[in-house]
């Protein structure tokens, strides 16, 4: 590892805390050279909602491979790019009776959200954005701005501007409406706040420590954006794509943004793809305004067909996705009532975790994981919460050994720690 250490940079994060070279993975399993087996509840920061190397979509990229088929298309017409488009259209947006114009950007999440800001700001002719307490949206310059992290913020370099930071659903507490504070700001012309182009949301805070918002805090937001001529902006990025039991993080609200930003587990194969869903009426681009030269990977559009065939033409998956949130859901919640009312569950479908009363804890219950065999990362704005975020194709017997070895790791921190204080 010492070529690592001398030569990338010091910016690197997950390898600092996963200190071990790997080299081959299966589903929800990663091997060390060495072969050590690790049990993966990171799924690469949710790009893997498939899997490590699912065989059937393997299989249909192996052969686009060996057909010679476009590799990198711009953004020019390609039957992968049709094929794409037809089934995301067929099984994702008709079935869910969402008409959205879909807009293929760079490659990442902070790509897609740049390209949804740019377009809120052209649409409305105003340069003002909400977003809210702990969300996260990507580190570059735009999507930076709209991100309450201090630690990510800090490293922008330049003074971050135009965006207006709002309590989420539970910021102040249980009995609270943050949208009531909201909508009175937006309605007088003395608090200070100049009417925004667009508020930018996720329904499941991932980087933010796993906050969920409410069905009727959703349905509030959507219509206070509607009232004040604002767009609404969700990012679906981590919490998308079957994460949080249903296909979009915000179906069970019963809302329909007017622009939603997608990536992350888009391609369902790791490779990278982005993509911007916009009601027809905000398609006011023109050519070249944002555009990107990775924006055409013919091979995540065949990866993402296919799992979009695979997985979404009916509700099996859903359903199976919903049983296996019931059985992470379990093991968390037993570990929890255990220590106490420090202790709690955060988060919604296979995208749960459990809230520590500090980051010192977690972070010595995530060390202690990797050591016995389970690699899992924490969130929140002091890395208090330890987030689950694995594949959503893990056998439920993997579900339990990983639930099982986070009891096991609590048992002997939280051991160490009484027996310490006593």
């Amino acid at each position: 590892m010492d070529i690592f250490k001398s030569t990338e940079s010091e910016v690197r994060v997950y390898s600092r805390a996963f200190p071990m070279v790997f080299n081959r993975a299966k589903n929800a399993h990663i091997y060390s050279e060495d072969g050590q087996e690790y049990l993966d509840f990171l799924a690469g920061a949710g790009s893997l909602n498939y899997g490590h190397n699912n065989d059937t979509l393997k299989q249909a990229l192996l052969a686009y491979i060996e057909s010679d088929g476009i590799s990198q298309g711009l953004d020019l017409f390609t039957t992968a790019k049709h094929d794409f488009i037809a089934a995301y259209k067929k099984h994702i947006l008709d079935p869910r009776e969402l008409d959205y114009k879909m807009q293929f950007t760079g490659p990442t999440g902070t790509n897609c959200v740049e390209a949804a800001l740019k377009l809120a700001r052209k649409v409305k002719g105003r340069d003002g954005i909400i977003s809210f307490t702990n969300g996260f949206h990507g580190v570059s310059l735009g999507a930076v701005a709209a991100t309450g992290n201090k630690h990510h913020r800090g490293g922008a370099g330049v003074p971050l501007n135009s965006v207006t930071f709002m309590p989420y659903d539970g910021y102040l507490g249980e009995g609270v409406d943050t949208l009531a504070m909201m909508d009175k700001m937006l309605s007088d012309n003395s608090s200070g706040l100049d009417l925004p182009a667009a508020v930018i949301v996720e329904a499941v805070q991932g980087e933010g420590g796993l906050n969920a918002a409410s069905a009727e805090w959703l349905q509030g937001l959507e219509k206070l954006c509607k009232k004040h001529d604002m767009l609404l902006i969700l990012d679906d990025i981590q919490a998308g794509n079957g994460r949080s039991g249903e296909f979009f993080s915000f179906e069970f609200a019963g809302i329909k943004p007017d622009i939603v930003t997608v990536s992350k587990s888009l391609s369902g194969y790791g490779l990278p793809m982005a993509l911007v869903l916009f009601k027809p009426e905000l398609d006011v681009w023109g050519p070249g305004e944002h555009n990107g030269t990775f924006r055409g990977n013919n091979m995540a559009f065949i990866t993402a067909r296919t799992a979009i065939e695979t997985y979404w033409k009916d509700d099996a998956f859903a359903k199976e996705v919903q049983e296996k949130t019931e059985v992470l859901g379990n093991g968390l919640q037993a570990i929890a009532d255990k220590y106490g009312s420090d202790f709690y569950l955060k988060g919604r479908g296979l995208m749960r975790g459990i809230a520590c009363p500090n980051g010192e804890l977690a972070d010595k219950v995530t060390s202690l994981a990797f050591e016995k065999g389970l690699i899992i990362e924490t969130s929140g704005p002091n890395d208090e919460v330890i987030k689950c975020l694995m594949p959503l194709t893990t056998s439920k017997d993997d579900l339990k050994k990983g639930t099982d070895i986070l009891a096991e790791c609590f048992d002997e921190v939280l051991g160490t720690s009484l027996s310490k204080a006593s």
